[in-house]
């Protein structure tokens, strides 16, 4: 069985504590049997950045802002689960 781990780094001193940690436990809810554990640590000012088992799959600085559930959620399955249904999360 694969490992899967999410980091989510976020910037302490834009207070981003609470979204990162909304993000946390969508995706802990969504892929409880698929991912191992999601990390919260703070990062540099202006980051939210997102990895899975150690790739960046999201930059708010790339990307040009947070990012939505629907579409990291997406993103996510196709890694650690691509034939799972996420239900709504899958309706255009």
């Amino acid at each position: 069985m694969s490992e899967f781990k999410v980091e989510i780094r976020y910037c302490p001193r834009c207070r981003w504590l609470m979204r990162a940690g909304w993000v946390a436990q969508e995706l802990l809810t969504t892929f409880d049997e698929e991912l191992d554990s999601v990390a919260i640590g703070p990062g540099d000012k202006g980051q939210f950045d997102i990895w899975l088992n150690g790739e960046l799959i999201w930059c708010r600085k790339d990307k040009g802002g947070f990012p939505e559930l629907k579409p990291l959620k997406q993103l996510i399955r196709d890694r650690v689960a691509p034939a799972r249904d996420l239900g709504h999360s899958d309706r255009p």
